[in-house]
């Protein structure tokens, strides 16, 4: 089947066989495919949706176009987390350190900013000479010494993804649950795992507002993991407003130290350590999630994952010192402008899919992969959806590089935080745990 054929089949509601989909991957990653026709490839996608054989197809074709990082010699558990993505998520940056410190090792490989919301690896790129760009073979190294590499997707693994994702974010196709699912388990079957742990956003800032679709895109990746032989545990978060305070790039970094010492925001606390009790658990060091959440706890207390972290941190290029004066060392805005209430009364919103879009709109996300992007620039957001807040109160601060990035910052927040009469009643942080056995409710 030509690559027309496949528009077609596809636009048409038809099923496209398994080795025609293994001919598409392994053409893409030759670079023999045209830009043009893969995107109608992918809208037809969104629209039309994926079969399971299609999805599963899809995903190993996409894992066969390239290599994978060979682990099984190494004598603990192999572990990694993916967030589907929200605004203000930087659990991965301090997650990591804390479980490779308790001996599980953590292949974290992570993206760049997708649509609204940021990256993982602008994040650690905004640590001066930090690569995130590793040959397999040294990340095979660091992983046998620390347990852990922060990395992204090399030309050696799936390059067929790594095509899609750039397109799928230019045309407008990020929000299809077989073309996430693909993407996300081609990359994580390449990395040798006794197991995976996916945090799922659900809410306003999610790609997958709506909870059936949540919960469909867990089981799907979670069937995908069964196939190739990978527990996998899904939690379902919710993303109704940006977690923790900083948003942005470098200040999320500031942020991810500060939790390392024991600090950092009760959300991006709670949510980070119970990540790591699960891949704790997943990675063979504890029993329960009790024991493991206890163990990834002193971890932080003990001062082991910030010096984790450090390591992970000099071994990848970057300055260490980040870890004893964030401030000193990471880019720092020119303007610091406080955005204050308009009014009284109680906060209805904090809309992160508008906070997310006012990072970009500031210099601080790309509207295309081409794009720079200017790590200083973000929101310190204090203010929570349920608060009481007087007129002239400070809910947030602009981190702006000039004064139109600032009237940007002032643009996005005005429309994002919303004030109203009513009390609101946010939703539960972590509300669903999905396994092979079924869907546990969290109360």
């Amino acid at each position: 089947m030509t690559l027309r054929d496949l528009i077609e089949c596809k636009r048409d509601g038809g099923e496209i066989p398994a080795d025609a989909w293994h001919l598409f991957t392994r053409d893409l990653a030759a670079g023999t495919l045209a830009d043009y026709q893969v995107s109608a490839l992918l809208m037809a996608i969104y629209f039309r949706g994926l079969t399971e054989r299609e999805t599963t197809a899809l995903m190993e074709g996409m894992l066969a176009s390239g290599q994978s990082l060979e682990l099984r010699h190494l004598p603990v558990g192999r572990v990694d987390k993916h967030s589907t993505g929200g605004v203000g998520d930087k659990v991965s940056i301090a997650l990591a350190p804390i479980v490779a410190a308790c001996g599980v090792a953590v292949p974290m490989m992570s993206g760049r900013g997708l649509g609204h919301t940021g990256g993982t690896l602008d994040k650690l790129e905004s640590i001066p000479g930090f690569q995130t760009r590793m040959p397999l073979v040294d990340a095979t190294r660091q992983l046998e010494r620390l347990h852990c590499a922060l990395i992204g997707q090399s030309g050696e693994i799936a390059p067929a993804d790594r095509i899609l994702y750039a397109l799928r974010d230019a045309t407008g196709t990020v929000e299809s649950i077989p073309l996430i699912s693909a993407s996300i388990m081609s990359k994580k079957m390449a990395e040798s795992l006794t197991g995976l742990v996916l945090d799922v956003k659900t809410g306003a800032g999610s790609f997958m507002p709506k909870l059936d679709d949540a919960l469909t895109l867990a089981h799907t990746m979670i069937a995908l993991g069964a196939r190739h032989s990978v527990p996998v545990v899904a939690l379902l978060t919710n993303m109704d407003s940006p977690l923790g305070v900083a948003c942005g790039n470098a200040n999320e970094i500031e942020e991810s130290v500060d939790l390392l010492k024991g600090g950092g925001p009760a959300d991006l606390r709670e949510l980070t350590l119970r990540t790591a009790a699960e891949m704790l658990v997943l990675g063979g060091t504890d029993a329960t999630l009790d024991g493991a959440l206890t163990r990834a706890r002193g971890a932080v207390e003990s001062g082991a994952a910030l010096q984790r972290f450090r390591e992970i941190v000099a071994a990848q290029g970057g300055d260490p010192r980040v870890c004893d004066d964030p401030t000193g060392v990471l880019p720092q805005p020119a303007l610091r402008i406080p955005f204050v209430a308009a009014c009284d009364g109680i906060v209805q919103r904090v809309e992160p899919r508008t906070v997310g879009k006012g990072i970009t709109a500031m210099g601080g996300g790309r509207n295309t992969m081409a794009d720079a992007i200017d790590p200083s620039v973000g929101f310190r957001i204090t203010t929570r959806p349920g608060d009481a807040v007087r007129a002239g109160a400070t809910l947030a601060m602009i981190e702006a590089r000039d004064d139109a990035s600032a009237e940007a910052g002032r643009a996005a927040l005005a429309q994002a935080i919303v004030i109203g009469p009513g009390a609101v009643q946010p939703r539960p942080l972590i509300s669903h745990r999905i396994t092979t056995g079924g869907v546990e409710l969290i109360a």
